[in-house]
This record gives structure tokens, sequence and C-alpha cells, in this order.
């Protein structure tokens, strides 16, 4: 059979594009249903149910601007607002600070694939207990007579216990960076693996040194990564209310503590406002770290 009778039989085999159409929408069909029914369908629900009119004991289904307005009038929820916006960039940061040289050391530095794998296992470890449980651990650690200050003194760093670890921002940053950095180490990890070592080789021979490979050509191929994991990061921290109401004292409010509060006092129109501005900040920010890289072409 010569090639030109190869390639007319296997054209003639091609089933056509319309058949290919048909198929290919109907692998895509339970997606669409799934993310139609529980994503679409209750997002939808939320913004209408966020303009109900609420009064103190009912809600009905009048259109109406007084559930915005409360939110945008108070100070308090602004202030919310901004506390949930400083918090995410405080924790995302940290995030990063912490789990950059870990997924480094781990995916450049650790040669050994086994103990690479026991060390991401080791990351893990703590998400085999309650996160409640890993969030409540902290108090006895934080305290005015916790661990961490007892340690202190003990080594003559400190004269006086410090207060402001428990209850305040700081706790609240400390408690979700150790509990959310590892979302961080994970992509950074993977994508610093998959970096060709006769790439760095070459760098090394060319008289590059190790602070200039790394700005030049390490962090540049792990930024897929470090977008991912700052996605990961981002939508969970922007979503806490535990966190922030275990380790602050109920002193921190967070937009997901008003969620939380507003629905526990059956004010769905005014925790319908606060979902929306949650989900739409969640929107924007994943939109623009997406914009970094592009995850389709590097992933």
């Amino acid at each position: 059979m010569t090639a030109t009778e190869i390639i007319v039989e296997a054209a003639d085999a091609t089933p056509p594009r319309s058949t290919r159409s048909v198929g290919a929408y109907l692998l895509i069909a339970p997606a669409i249903v799934w993310m139609t029914l529980f994503l679409v369908v209750p997002m939808a629900m939320i913004v209408y149910v966020s303009f109900w009119t609420q009064t103190t004991f009912k809600i009905e289904p009048k259109l109406t601007l007084d559930s915005w307005q409360t939110f945008f009038s108070s100070s308090t929820y602004i202030s919310s607002l901004w506390t949930t916006v400083r918090i995410w960039l405080t924790v995302l940061a940290m995030t990063f600070l912490v789990g950059y040289p870990t997924a480094l050391f781990v995916g450049l530095f650790v040669k050994n694939k086994t103990l690479q794998t026991t060390l991401l296992v080791l990351c893990v470890i703590p998400f085999w207990t309650s996160f409640l449980i890993r969030v409540l651990a902290w108090r006895p650690m934080l305290g005015k007579e916790g661990a961490i200050n007892i340690l202190l003194m003990k080594a003559g760093i400190i004269q006086q216990p410090i207060e402001a670890l428990l209850f305040t921002d700081l706790s609240v940053v400390i408690g979700m960076t150790q509990i959310y950095v590892v979302f961080m180490v994970g992509p950074i990890a993977f994508m610093l693996g998959r970096i060709d070592p006769n790439i760095l080789e070459a760098a090394r021979d060319l008289g590059a040194g190790f602070w200039r490979i790394l700005r030049k050509i390490i962090f540049p191929l792990s930024l897929p990564g470090v977008v991912v994991g700052a996605i990961f990061v981002s939508v969970m921290v922007l979503g806490e209310f535990a966190t922030s109401a275990a380790l602050s004292g109920r002193k921190v409010n967070l937009l997901g503590n008003i969620i939380v509060t507003q629905v526990g006092s059956l004010k769905w129109a005014l925790a319908s406002v606060v979902g929306v501005i949650l989900t739409f900040i969640m929107g924007v920010v994943i939109a623009g770290l997406l914009r970094i890289v592009d995850l389709k072409k590097e992933l």
C-alpha cells in the first residue's frame, strides 16, 4: 500500500466534523449541568436575595437597595471589609515568605525523590487533625502564659510576657499562615521540581551566582506555582471566619464573620450582600493573579 492510499484511507475513517462536535458537547455536558446547578444558580439566588426587603422578624421578596445601603453606610461593615483585605494581604505575603524558601529547599536542594516526598508529606501531616483543633492549639502557645512567652522569658529575650500574641490581628495572621502555608509550598515545589538541572548548571558555568540564578531563572520558572499557591491561599483566607473568631476573641471581624452573624440572626438579605461583595473581591483577585502568567500554557 502506497503512502497516498494510506492517507486516503485514514481520511475516509475520520468521523465528520459534526459528529465530533456532538461528541465533544456530550463529554462536557455533565460538567456544564453540575456547574449550572451548584454554582451559577446558587450565586444568582444570592444576588437576588441581596435585594429583598429585610425587616426585624422576616424577609420579603420585594426588591430594594436597603441592605446594600446598610452595608456601605455602616462604618463597622466597611471596617470589616478593609480588615479582611489587610489580613489577606498580610497572610499572602507571610505564606510566600515562609513557603518559597521551604519549597526551594525541597524542590531543588533535596535530590533524593523519596526524601522529597517524605518532606512534602510532613508538611501535610497537620491536615490529619481537625481544622478547629489546629486553630485552638495556638491558644496555649500564644497566650500570656503560653509556651512562646515562657521560652522567650527563660531565654532572657524578654522580661515581661508579650500580650499582643493572642486576641489580636497578629494571632490571626500567625494562625492562618501556619494553616495555609502548605498550599503555597506544594505548587511551588512542583514547579521547581520541573526545572531542568542542566539549565542551572549552564548558568553556573557562565559565572552566574546563586542570587542571580534565583532572580533570573528559578523564580520566573516557578512563578506559575506561586500564582497557583496565591490563588489557593487567597480564596481560603478571604472566606475565613473560624480562625479570626477563635484567635482574636472576636475582636477581629472579617467579612466571613459578618456572614455567619447575619445568618445566625436570620438576616438573609444583608448576609447575601456581604456574600456578593466577598465573591466579587475573590473574582477580582483571581482574575488579577491569572493575568500574571498563562497557567494553561505553563502547566
